[in-house]
Order: structure tokens, then sequence, then C-alpha cells
């Protein structure tokens, strides 16, 4: 994503940061607590259809 398209401002102040941070994370703990066993079902599906390569975990199209 460019600067421009970035939704975070430039110039923050380090309160404000740490807030944004602190939400986001709140936020985050919150969504994983709720949605947690639909969350799980997904990835267990996601892990039997799509086995991930050790050697670039973040690349699941390889089959091997």
């Amino acid at each position: 994503m460019n600067d421009a398209a970035s939704p975070f401002p430039e110039g923050m102040s380090d309160e404000a940061a740490f807030a944004l941070s602190e939400a986001l994370h709140w936020l985050a703990l919150i969504c994983d607590d709720k949605y947690f066993a639909q969350i799980r079902r997904h990835m267990a599906t996601l892990d039997k259809a799509s086995p991930v390569d050790p050697e670039q975990p973040w690349n699941r199209n390889n089959s091997f």
C-alpha cells in the first residue's frame, strides 16, 4: 500500500500511537474470543485443503 492510501496519519504523537495500538489489540482479542470456535473450524479446513510447504509457509498455493 502506498503512503497516500494509508489509513494511518503521519506525525502522530507517541500517546496517540500507543492508544491506537492498544485499541486495535483490544479489538483483535475481543474478536478472537467471540469467534474462537468459528476461526479454528475454518483454519482446520484450510489446513486440510492446502498443506503448508515448510520452506515457504507463507505460500499456500504450492503443491508438493
